[in-house]
């Protein structure tokens, strides 16, 4: 049983709560919050709130320290954690920078200590559903998959909207939807373009438009935005044989697939509403096939998943899952992409 320390505790650190309370191979021991009334909601939920962060780091009997205050701490709160023994847990972005990152990775090897990053969106069921439908070559060679996830109540009002804090949401959304991209893809991103824009708050993005392209010519498109009162599909992906469409959070979805080319072309013209066209034309309905799809019944979505593959690394029975390597991997193509909207441009990469 491992003993688990909390800096920052607020709504990241009470679902992290939520779902450990009873989780059977970790304790939550303490908490400390730089707000007086978080230390206080932790007591009233039977945990310890220490007085300062070095009173937490002091405590032997911690061994783990999650790291769940704002962005721009994240770095220093980190080091600080290992040097005092402790593993660590980081909530995302793991840093504000790729060299922030890289001096956690140095103090890790230096201090011989497992840190990890909290990427839990790799096993949300939607992702999975995609991830195994074109895994198994459903849609045959696939060439374009879209990735969205919007809203139409803008950010939340607080460090979100700040850019010293690491707000945004390509530091809040983008670095989930661009590690699970990354993560089912072993190619190297050649090509990042993107526009974000300042809809409400004019310090951070909150909406972005992110193109990636990868070696075989694989593109991934990732929006994000706040401000959507009619929404695309969570999923969309294109294939050389087929369609896939996953609606929503809740994966009901569905995959067309072709079984007859249809590359015989009659000679006269087809009529629609939009003028005589061929290329266009509407397809023989049986020349497709549609496979509906639903959410997996056998995928655990829990934060217990991530702390298993943590402490099983602890422990040294596998390798660690979410590497701070991996992570790095997204930090500088998200770098890539905010110097994308600086220049205008596309931004040649090697990632």
């Amino acid at each position: 049983m491992f003993n688990l320390g909390i800096i920052g505790f607020g709504g990241m650190a009470n679902h992290h709560y939520d779902a450990l309370k009873s989780y059977d191979r970790l304790k939550i021991a303490g908490v400390y919050d730089v707000d007086p009334k978080r230390g206080q909601l932790a007591e009233e939920k039977g945990l310890k709130s220490y007085p300062s962060k070095e009173a937490l780091l002091a405590d032997d009997t911690i061994d783990i320290v999650l790291v769940a205050a704002t962005n721009e701490v994240h770095k220093d709160l980190s080091i600080e954690a290992m040097r005092a023994g402790k593993h660590v847990i980081c909530e995302k972005p793991v840093t504000l920078s790729s060299a922030e990152l890289e001096e956690v990775i140095a103090a890790s090897e230096q201090y011989g200590r497992i840190f990890t990053v909290d990427q839990n969106r790799r096993t949300n069921k939607d992702f999975v559903l995609m991830r195994r439908n074109v895994e198994q070559g459903l849609l045959g060679d696939v060439y374009v998959i879209e990735s969205r996830v919007e809203g139409s109540r803008g950010m939340p009002k607080g460090w979100r909207t700040m850019k010293d804090y690491g707000g945004g949401m390509m530091l809040d959304w983008g670095v989930h939807l661009i590690d699970q991209i990354m993560y089912m893809t072993n190619e190297k991103v050649v090509n990042v373009f993107c526009k974000m824009y300042s809809v409400e708050y004019s310090e951070v993005d909150d909406n972005f438009r992110l193109t990636m392209t990868f070696g075989s010519g694989l593109t991934a498109h990732i929006e994000v935005s706040t401000n959507n009162y009619i929404t695309h599909p969570r999923w969309y992906v294109l294939g050389k044989q087929g369609t896939l469409q996953i609606d929503g959070w809740e994966c009901d979805g569905k995959i067309v697939r072709c079984v007859d080319k249809e590359n015989v072309w009659v000679d006269e013209i087809i009529y629609t509403k939009a003028g005589p066209t061929k290329t266009m034309a509407p397809r023989n309905k049986n020349s497709t096939e549609e496979i509906t799809l639903s959410e997996p019944t056998d995928v655990v979505d829990n934060l217990t998943v991530v702390y298993d593959g943590f402490l099983d690394a602890i422990e040294g029975k596998a390798a660690l899952k979410i590497t701070p390597q991996q992570a790095l991997r997204v930090m500088k193509v998200m770098e890539a992409a905010f110097e994308s909207h600086q220049t205008a441009s596309a931004v040649q990469t090697s990632i």
